[in-house]
């Protein structure tokens, strides 16, 4: 996307030209589910479709915000010092929480701004736009008052804003893949500790593909916090005998050993799930550097498997994307992505298989659910940053 469009959305609303522009993506997992809140490790990667911002600094203390994504909301506003949540302000809540963290955090802001934001994000369809949205606002409060808030900081600002303000009970992984994403690499995070390494992704000859199920997956009003509680449940139970912090700590055969004090059945297949799925993405990561990318596919598809059987979040609409997927050619693995409920799942598929692919399984779905799916190929792109001026064309 260029920022032409965008300018101009901001000289129409604000009657003035912007002065500096922003970009944040969103994210995809590579594999790694459910596994951030239970301090096991992640595998996911930034994209190449995010959230863009154009903004310039005001006179007084002023905030006013407008989305092109959402022109019925008109411009909201808000003074510097009345930073409260408002259900009225809807989209308008994340930037106005990490705003409020940032100045929480001892950081000054000289006066308010105006800012318009456009993304190309399927909203509703888990690849994270709100945590895109988030960390924008933190490139953006950085870049305009020039504070120099480490990136790291701003991720950390960005999950408070998910917990505290909007009442999300979500892990880290968001944020961090969107503010410390890297072209073509993916990132494994060590979600209890925040340790990460790079791992260059070498698909050659294959696409990942996005594969949304236009089924609005509401994050807040899901059974997200449920799982959550389960699995806390499960861990309080097992540290009776084990000195263990997080589920993401164990092994297989250390669960498997102990899994009996779990008494709960469904509880019990819960914290399996989070002890399994932490175990495949150390596992995909080694297979991924070795080339091996039928292995890396098989423990994708496994992943599915998990979370459709033992943590129950995948539903009709990712089972039947994922297997109409499983069935095509070309095809190394497929999973769904995000906390599920809805929104998207993922498919490496071969370039030469692409077209039919997106036939194939388009048509499989509009069959079985009753309306279409989108598709996606991804790119795997840069964190949120700054964008240059001679970008902004």
């Amino acid at each position: 996307m260029n920022f032409t469009s965008l300018n101009k959305s901001f000289l129409d609303v604000y009657q003035v030209l912007p002065q500096q522009a922003f970009f944040a993506p969103g994210r995809i997992n590579l594999i790694g589910e459910h596994t951030d809140y239970n301090g096991g490790h992640v595998f996911p990667c930034a994209i190449t479709y995010g959230t863009y911002a154009v903004a310039r600094k005001r006179e007084d203390q002023l905030i006013r915000l407008y989305s092109v994504n959402f022109p019925e909301k008109g411009m909201i506003e808000f003074d510097v010092t009345q930073l409260d949540y408002n259900k009225d302000h809807s989209w308008a809540n994340y930037p106005k929480g990490m705003i409020r963290y940032i100045i929480e955090s001892g950081y000054q802001l000289s006066s308010g701004f105006d800012c318009a934001i456009q993304g190309n994000i399927p909203n509703g369809a888990g690849l994270s736009s709100s945590a895109s949205i988030e960390l924008l606002t933190g490139v953006m409060t950085n870049g305009l008052f020039e504070l120099e808030i480490p990136q790291l900081d701003l991720i950390k600002i960005g999950k408070r804003v998910e917990n505290e303000f909007i009442g999300v009970n979500s892990g880290i992984m968001d944020q961090f893949a969107i503010g410390m994403g890297k072209v073509d690499t993916g990132i494994l995070l060590d979600c209890q500790t925040l340790k990460y390494e790079y791992a260059p992704i070498h698909l050659e000859g294959y696409k990942i593909l996005i594969m949304n199920t236009n089924k609005r997956r509401e994050l807040a009003e899901s059974k997200y916090n449920e799982r959550r509680s389960e699995c806390e449940e499960a861990l309080s139970q097992l540290q009776q005998m084990l000195s263990i912090d997080a589920l993401g700590q164990l092994s297989e055969a250390e669960f498997d050993k102990n899994q009996a004090l779990i008494t709960n059945e469904t509880i019990r297949r819960r914290a399996k799930h989070a002890v399994y799925e932490n175990i495949r993405t150390l596992k995909a990561l080694e297979e991924l550097r070795s080339g091996n990318l039928a292995a890396f596919g098989q423990l994708i598809n496994q992943s599915h498997v998990s979370l459709r059987d033992d943590y129950e979040v995948t539903g009709p609409e990712l089972d039947s994307l994922v297997e109409a997927a499983w069935n095509q050619p070309g095809v190394i693995g497929a999973r769904m992505t995000g906390a599920g409920f809805g929104g998207c799942a993922i498919a490496i598929v071969a370039n030469e298989h692409v077209e039919s692919f997106i036939a194939n399984v388009g048509a499989d779905y509009a069959t079985r659910i009753g309306y279409n799916a989108d598709f996606y190929v991804a790119s795997i792109g840069d964190g949120a940053k700054k964008i240059a001026m001679e970008e902004m064309v």
